[in-house]
């Protein structure tokens, strides 16, 4: 408790001498609970934290120099000066990261659970949190979860009587263990500035989680001693508040209770003075150290495969012809192949709501869960299983349900890896699907891949031919990166007029499935119809268009597509997304950089009418794009004299 303690005074200083950037938010005060919650863990054993999360590392094994130099923003820090204070983490040590999304930490802490349950080892995981993080819907999606399936995970709120700059009173209107009761998850409240109280209370909880997997909800009642960052003025607390912290305060109140049970004064000052000696050294070596090398630190963003040429063992001569069936045996073949994939989503057990899934509960089971109607700790399980040794496969149901989950795959899985410098790994895949034509409305038609592109980290998929999908599909679950896998529903039925011998298809290479000479059209997943229909038609007209099937967003193929305009001087982008702000406007703003010389004409783009999708038949055609666009559009490229533009 003291080297915490004397840590963050250090941290303090050095905040306020401006050797540490960025914020900062102390733990000063709330030692026991991180000393007595993790006082009886093992190497093995599992945490996650929060913004506030000094003490919690710490107290699991990380050494102070490298700390120090993490807030320093120095290349010897823990994660090399890229995760800073909020965003500790060292898998290695069972440390998962703390976290600057309140609540960020709760799925993942279920994700990690879910594997070590998996595996049949007696660890346990600890998710710290503040209070607030009560009123955060992760904070029930995952309370719900761990209590559906009995994971060995304890909920460890530190209630130190604020939300950021509020009273926890003011802020929830029932207490915790009355939440906890409602999802029958045991609970237990301790005095969180008594550090032997604490750990009593986790020995006990801990060695019955180990014997008995179940989640147990623990509140700590503890002490804020500093703002709720270094700066806050603090106006929020009163006189009375703040003249109580002396008494309460666990470092001091643990002294008295050592010398009270006959411990030397003289050990425990050489104690303190000891920690005071290792703070002062640690921040004279992290001070002396490198900052980071600003060459190299984008290799970071993904994990680089390297991707063999030719036949690939394991893999089907042929995929399925039929695009539905591609999916459901590419998810068959690599469960068979790998124990450590699982499939998770909602009623994924009984087929899900096209029936790609049927048959893979009984022939792998235990490993295809049904989860309940809850995305964030959906994907929170894929994240935090990722880390922990799995290669999860979670079916979002709709792509338009993107928006209730997104904090799990912007801030958690695509940042991870980066921020921990390399030493998360988050091998994951999202398997979701869209649609539009078929009256579904404006929520249920929506394609949002430019979204998820627009995210470093993520990868996006999104393949038009069954071959593709089976082929990309087993890629995706083999990669070591977070992989959006994108499915048209319309495409599920559809059989592919010709398939292709096994071979290694590698995420980011796109085919030209028709070649031409006057115009390139580029497109992806079901728009690529469309594109084909346009240049059968335009052929007609004595117009060759070649036609480049991108198959993958992030990343795409500028090689294929800037060699392809180099032959035909023309580039026309068709999707059904809506047009503005879209992949194809990235497409073309690349195009019109690297690729200017060769070009004969503007750049076009086709896609959707910057609207939400209208339901009536009527409206939805008129909103979506179609071959008469396309075809219109190329017209007007090819009859283009040199300084013209394209209206």
């Amino acid at each position: 408790m003291v080297r915490l303690r004397e840590f963050e005074n250090c941290v303090a200083v050095l905040y306020r001498d401006g050797d540490i950037p960025g914020f900062v938010h102390l733990s000063i005060g709330q030692e026991a609970s991180a000393v007595g919650a993790t006082f009886w863990l093992t190497a093995s054993d599992i945490i996650t934290s929060t913004h506030r999360g000094h003490g919690h590392t710490l107290a699991k094994g990380l050494d102070v120099r490298s700390m120090f130099a993490e807030l320093m923003g120095r290349s010897t820090g823990t994660c090399g000066g890229l995760g800073g204070s909020m965003h500790i983490a060292d898998p290695t040590l069972g440390i998962f990261g703390a976290n600057g999304i309140v609540a960020g930490g709760l799925p993942i802490a279920v994700g990690a659970a879910k594997s070590i349950a998996m595996s049949g080892e007696p660890d346990v995981v600890i998710a710290f949190f503040g209070d607030g993080a009560v009123s955060q819907g992760a904070f029930h999606e995952s309370v719900n979860l761990a209590a559906l399936w009995s994971l060995p995970v304890v909920f460890f709120c530190e209630n130190n009587g604020y939300s950021e700059f509020s009273r926890s009173e003011d802020q929830s209107p029932v207490d915790l263990g009355i939440r906890a009761a409602g999802y029958g998850v045991d609970f237990v409240k301790v005095d969180g500035n008594d550090a032997v109280e604490v750990a009593d209370a986790m020995a006990g909880i801990l060695e019955r989680i180990r014997r008995e997997p179940a989640p147990v909800v623990v509140e700590s009642m503890t002490l804020r001693v500093r703002g709720h960052y270094e700066g806050d003025q603090q106006h929020y607390r009163t006189q009375g508040d703040v003249a109580r912290i002396p008494s309460l305060d666990p470092v001091e109140r643990a002294a008295v209770q050592l010398e009270e049970r006959g411990v030397d004064s003289q050990l425990l000052s050489n104690i303190r003075h000891e920690a005071e000696a290792e703070m002062r050294d640690a921040i004279e070596l992290a001070r002396a150290d490198p900052d980071p090398a600003t060459e190299g630190f984008l290799d970071y963003v993904y994990t680089v495969r390297q991707i063999p040429d030719g036949r690939v063992e394991g893999r089907n001569e042929r995929a399925p012809e039929k695009y539905s069936r591609a999916v459901k045996q590419a998810l068959g073949d690599a469960l068979g192949a790998d124990g450590n994939v699982f499939l998770a989503g909602i009623d994924v057990a009984g087929g899900n709501v096209f029936g790609l899934t049927r048959g893979l509960a009984e022939r792998f089971p235990g490993r295809v869960l049904d989860v309940p109607i809850s995305e964030t700790a959906l994907m929170g399980l894929a994240v935090g299983s990722a880390m922990a040794g799995r290669r999860p496969v979670v079916e979002l149901m709709y792509l338009d349900f993107l928006g209730v989950c997104l904090d799990q795959l912007m801030n958690q899985a695509a940042k991870l890896r980066f921020m921990t410098a390399g030493r998360a790994r988050i091998p994951m895949v999202v398997r979701t699907q869209f649609g539009s034509g078929r009256s579904s409305g404006s929520q249920h038609s929506q394609s949002l891949e430019a979204i998820l592109a627009h995210i470093p980290g993520l990868k996006v998929v999104m393949p038009y031919t069954a071959h593709d999908a089976y082929h990309l599909l087993r890629e995706a679950i083999d990669d070591e990166n977070p992989v959006i896998f994108i499915e048209n529903r319309l495409l599920y039925e559809r059989s592919d007029e010709s398939n292709l011998p096994t071979t290694r298809l590698g995420i980011g290479h796109g085919n030209i499935l028709q070649q031409g000479s006057d115009v390139t059209i580029v497109s992806w997943s079901r728009a690529v119809d469309t594109a084909l229909a346009a240049s059968a038609m335009l052929s007609q007209e004595g117009i060759q268009a070649e036609v480049v099937d991108l198959r993958s967003i992030t990343p795409w193929d500028r090689e294929l597509v800037l060699g392809s305009i180099a032959k035909t001087g023309r580039l026309c982008v068709v999707h059904d997304a809506v047009t503005d702000f879209g992949v194809g406007a990235e497409i073309a703003a690349v195009v019109s950089r690297e690729g200017f010389w060769d070009l004969d004409a503007p750049v076009a783009r086709v896609g959707a009418r910057y609207a939400p999708a209208p339901y009536a038949p009527t409206l939805e055609r008129a909103w979506m794009p179609d071959v008469a666009d396309v075809i219109s559009v190329v017209r007007r490229q090819v009859e283009l004299s040199p300084g013209d533009t394209l209206s």
